[in-house]
């Protein structure tokens, strides 16, 4: 076994989900991330965790979703009952096809996510984190070979977490003290104003000591009010689809307007999940220089330093003042533009925070 695959356990038990003496923790494994597994595995019993795994299978689902009627019972009573029992879900992807689920229909998509609301929010409660092992398939979509994709993953994935977390605390506080942000690109119809008073942003330092769920991290969010419009110009497969070019218009921070280049109908249908998949549940700004290329995975495309991503459906709790409840719906879809052109800049209550993809603290600011 590559040492490179338990040394992501070791961080991932550790450093992320914070595994202790007894915790009940669940796994669900992707079906080419049994390697990961092991190891993991291996950690939990090393920790004295109790340990229960699951198989999670896009081309199971598939069978699935494609086979039934399409009318789905609004519990996941076996779901809920897991969760419930667990201090923390580790969710280890790594699939063998990306577009195993690109022939099912936006209605029966919809319709399951609908169903399986509440078992989200109760695995949503535990402290869950999710990572990724490479895989074959992770690589072509990346237009990487097998070995250059798992170095580009590790380097990702094994950083100095404290210090990375110690840099974008600068960010956070930032945008605690902000009220507006601002982000415009020249020349490229994105000129989005949003409100952000009242929030409070996350370190997202790939550890749930930092309200933190994803492995590899390395973003700084919050929860916006949107106006205007913006153009994701970093494509991304969502759902087994290419989505390329999409452009969003809002008013009183819905969106009013929408086109894509390729993907549209899958950018519509999840617009048309609910209500509040309308509104924006994230403005996240990618701050991991370990990513340092596209890969089709938003998992790492999103931490890229130089990005921002706005998220469409559901905001985050740990943003929303205490009682206070966020954007809610099924989805939370992120889309991502890439900041590093010239003419973009990023503002916080008009000061410059970031210009053409580096922060005003990092060397290359000019």
């Amino acid at each position: 076994m590559d040492s490179r695959i338990r040394e992501h356990a070791e961080t991932l038990v550790d450093w992320s989900a914070r595994i202790e003496s007894g915790d009940t923790v669940v796994v669900s494994v992707g079906e080419g991330a049994h390697d990961l597994a092991v190891a993991v595995a291996e950690k939990l019993g090393e920790r004295g965790a109790e340990y229960h795994p699951v198989y999670a299978s896009p081309e199971m689902s598939r069978a699935y979703l494609r086979a039934h009627d399409g009318d789905f019972s609004d519990g996941s009573d076996i779901e809920v009952a897991l969760y419930d029992k667990a201090d923390s879900v580790l969710s280890l992807r790594g699939t063998r096809n990306t577009s195993a689920s690109a022939d099912v229909s936006e209605e029966t998509r919809q319709a399951y996510g609908k169903s399986r609301q509440e078992s989200r929010e109760v695995r949503m409660d535990t402290d869950w984190v999710s990572t990724v092992h490479p895989t074959r398939a992770l690589a072509q979509q990346a237009g990487m070979s097998y070995e250059g994709y798992c170095d580009f993953v590790y380097d990702a994935i094994l950083r100095d977490w404290e210090a990375l977390a110690e840099e974008m605390s600068q960010l956070k506080q930032i945008l605690d003290d902000g009220s507006e942000v601002r982000i415009h690109k020249a020349g490229d119809e994105t000129d989005l104003t949003l409100s952000i008073a009242g929030r409070t942003a996350v370190n997202s330092a790939a550890s749930v000591a930092y309200d933190s769920h994803n492995l590899p991290s390395g973003e700084v969010f919050t929860a916006p009010t949107a106006t205007e419009e913006v153009r994701f110009d970093v494509p991304m497969t969502i759902r087994g689809t290419q989505l390329r070019n999409a452009w969003l218009a809002f008013e009183d921070g819905e969106v009013v307007d929408y086109s894509a280049d390729q993907g549209e109908s899958v950018l519509g249908g999840i617009i048309e999940t609910d209500n509040g998949a309308r509104r924006l549940g994230e403005l996240g700004v990618g701050m991991n220089r370990g990513i340092d290329r596209v890969t089709d995975q938003i998992l790492f495309d999103e931490k890229m330093g130089g990005t921002v991503h706005l998220a469409l459906g559901r905001a985050y709790d740990a943003n929303l003042p205490e009682g206070e409840s966020g954007n809610d719906s099924a989805v939370h879809t992120d889309l991502i533009t890439d900041m590093r052109t010239e003419g973009t800049e990023l503002r916080v209550d008009g000061e410059l925070i970031q210009r053409d993809g580096v922060f005003r603290w990092e060397e290359d600011f000019e």
